[in-house]
């Protein structure tokens, strides 16, 4: 019963952040180009330095990740949700007071210092607590419920964009992102509840002083020892092959989700003069179906096909409505399209699946942390990529007239996920093998 109301508690603090978080991405688009290139849909500067500063984000969290992910086997996962959480507030709250040039490039650089930290780690600290409390067999199901609350704040938070102004979006945001964090460190349960298995980051007091003294150099030691080496990882990436197709895989997949997200709201402003209110709708869309089927059909289709075909089901409609996108007709082409959502939905929460069958208990926050660098790292490749190739064929030097020609890339980046996603076997899971490496801690 502790563990399911952990879940809960989890369940509620992840809708909440993500409610916060979601609820802004709609009316983004037209903050940055009023403050970059006000009273014009299409705007090459708002591109190249939105491109840029995913790159930078991205190149962050692939440092960032591997490392948030080991320290919460150490340090227990609610130490580190406090983190990203807290330090998501402080942007919010900059473009809730004024949305002028010069407050959008303080909200823009304090952005790329908090989310290299912040973007995905607060996904990946949940991965690794469900995968605590949930036995194998139901991971895949968990998760799916986990992306489908995901998905459920995602639709809560842009339907709100939808009947807000864009002032009061970030207000709301902001106080939506403070509750989440007050609601996390009162109600949420570490999910390490043995104490030989977890040592408080920040120490709640001191003992004797000279024991004190004599430990303090060997904790310091253990925080540097929590950074894993690049032969850290690469041993992890070869220690199954599965694992190894299965972050192939979430590289080329978030490759390809990046450079759609970096470039579609661009694409349709300049195509079809979309605002806030259109993206808030489409995104409704897009969220609806995605719950929907997280929260319903997944549970079911998981144990029927297989976490390795669901995946490959998920990367296949993924690739399709990609390529929809991009020879988009006329403005109601990209709403039939958001409605793919329905099943490639499916690919992300396989992927974590997988990977989770794959390690030992004590190992599911550097699993996770590691896909979730892999991932950060196509958020570096991919804006460097696609949004030169966005900004050129939306202006008037493009070699020739195919305003979606960078999306229609993009959905062929996901097409060879999808063909590298067959070549995955069903394996019976390792990680119950893998109980012995449990080491949180080492003793003198």
């Amino acid at each position: 019963m502790g563990k399911l109301s952990g879940l809960r508690h989890l369940f509620m603090t992840l809708f909440l952040h993500n409610f916060a978080s979601f609820m802004v991405i709609p009316a983004i688009t037209d903050v940055t180009m009023a403050a970059l290139c006000p009273g014009r849909d299409e705007c090459s500067l708002a591109i190249y330095i939105s491109g840029f500063q995913q790159a930078i984000i991205g190149l962050g969290s692939f440092v960032m990740m591997p490392l948030v992910g080991n320290l919460s086997d150490k340090h227990g996962r609610k130490a580190l949700l406090t983190v990203p959480i807290t330090l998501t507030i402080f942007p919010l709250a900059i473009l809730a007071y004024s949305r002028t040039r010069s407050f959008f490039y303080a909200y823009y650089i304090l952005k790329i210092l908090t989310a290299m930290f912040c973007e995905g780690s607060v996904h990946c600290l949940s991965l690794a607590y469900v995968a605590d409390n949930v036995p194998e067999g139901r991971r895949a199901s968990a998760f799916g419920i986990l992306s489908g609350i995901g998905s459920c704040a995602f639709v809560c938070g842009t339907l709100s964009t939808r009947f807000l102004s864009t002032a009061s979006t970030f207000q709301v945001s902001t106080a939506m992102a403070m509750l989440s964090a007050v609601y996390m460190r009162v109600f949420l349960p570490d999910s390490i509840i043995n104490d030989n298995l977890s040592t408080p980051i920040i120490s709640e007091g001191k003992s004797d002083g000279v024991a004190n003294q004599n430990e303090e150099p060997d904790k310091k030691m253990q925080v540097f020892k929590t950074m894993p080496s690049m032969e850290d990882m690469l041993a992890l990436l070869k220690s199954s092959l599965t694992f190894s197709q299965a972050a192939i895989v979430s590289f080329v997949s978030n490759l390809a989700d990046v450079g759609l997200h970096a470039s579609l709201l661009y694409y349709l402003k300049a195509r079809f003069h979309f605002n806030k209110d259109q993206f808030a709708d489409l995104m409704v869309i897009t969220g609806v179906a995605g719950t929907i089927s997280q929260l319903l059909l997944m549970p079911i289709l998981a144990p029927a096909l297989g976490e390795e075909r669901l995946l490959s089901v998920g990367l296949f409609f993924s690739s399709a409505h990609m390529i929809f996108y991009s020879i988009a007709w006329s403005f109601w082409v990209p709403y039939a399209a958001a409605l793919f959502s329905l099943f490639y939905v499916f690919s992300q929460p396989c992927i974590r699946s997988i990977v989770s069958k794959q390690v030992g208990p004590c190992e599911q926050g550097k699993a996770q942390g590691i896909i979730s660098g892999i991932g950060s790292f196509a958020n570096v490749a991919s804006p460097l990529a696609f949004s030169p190739l966005t900004a050129l064929f939306l202006s008037e030097r493009a070699p020739f007239y195919f305003p979606g020609f960078s999306i229609m890339c993009v959905g062929f980046a996901s097409m060879i996920a999808f063909v590298q996603s067959l070549m995955i076997r069903a394996i019976p899971p390792i990680s119950s093998q893998r109980v012995g490496n449990c080491n949180y801690m080492e003793t003198a």
